[in-house]
């Protein structure tokens, strides 16, 4: 008999000392000890995240480099890979794979985390993540005003670029392949897709 292999997924964290599922904040969430495990909060509720996998990580790092490369050495901001603290407002605090601040926004960057809505996050999907991150995380980020959300999925090799508009996201494409970004919030990269995946 074949065993059913099932895929890490995203979970209410509701045994981790602390608050009451519903009142974490970002200092209760900070105060959690390093457990080797991976948390967020999203309205006052803490959940775990998977570990990422090897092409979760082989991902993570092009698009640090591509985007390192093309924002931050070009001096229009900067790029900081996960794990790294967004505390989005009181009760929501995610960790983005990859984070993009423009200068504009610099003073949101503390030495601890970022206070606020940084202009671009990236989030790579894996099968236990993809309706947390289409659904929960794709909310949140509109709620707080990040003004460009990509979501890149390492199986498919594509990225799905949502644009904020009154408050809520609109797509602009799922884009894969030899294709380029289209220019939104940064500028046109001189990248294609595929350079992204590992």
């Amino acid at each position: 008999m074949t065993a059913i292999q099932t895929e890490p997924m995203v979970v209410r964290a509701d045994r981790v000392p602390g608050a009451k599922q519903g009142h974490w904040t970002y200092a209760k969430y900070a105060a959690i000890p390093d457990d080797g495990k991976r948390y967020e909060v999203v309205d006052g509720v803490l959940y775990m995240t998977p570990s990422p996998n090897r092409s979760h990580q082989g991902t993570a790092l092009l698009f640090s480099i591509h985007l390192g490369t093309h924002v931050q050495f070009a001096g229009l901001g900067r790029v900081l890979p996960a794990p790294f603290d967004v505390e989005l407002a009181p009760g929501v605090t995610m960790q983005p794979d990859v984070i993009v601040v423009l200068n504009a926004n610099l003073s949101i960057i503390t030495q601890s985390h970022i206070v606020g809505a940084p202009d671009l996050v990236v989030e790579i999907a894996s099968p236990g993540t993809a309706g947390y991150d289409r659904r929960t995380k794709q909310d949140a980020y509109a709620r707080a005003g990040v003004a460009e959300y990509w979501i890149a999925d390492p199986a498919a090799r594509t990225i799905e670029v949502l644009r904020l508009e009154s408050g809520a996201y609109v797509p602009t494409g799922v884009f894969a392949r030899e294709s380029n970004l289209p220019a939104g919030v940064l500028p046109e990269l001189p990248v294609q897709v595929s350079q992204f995946f590992a």
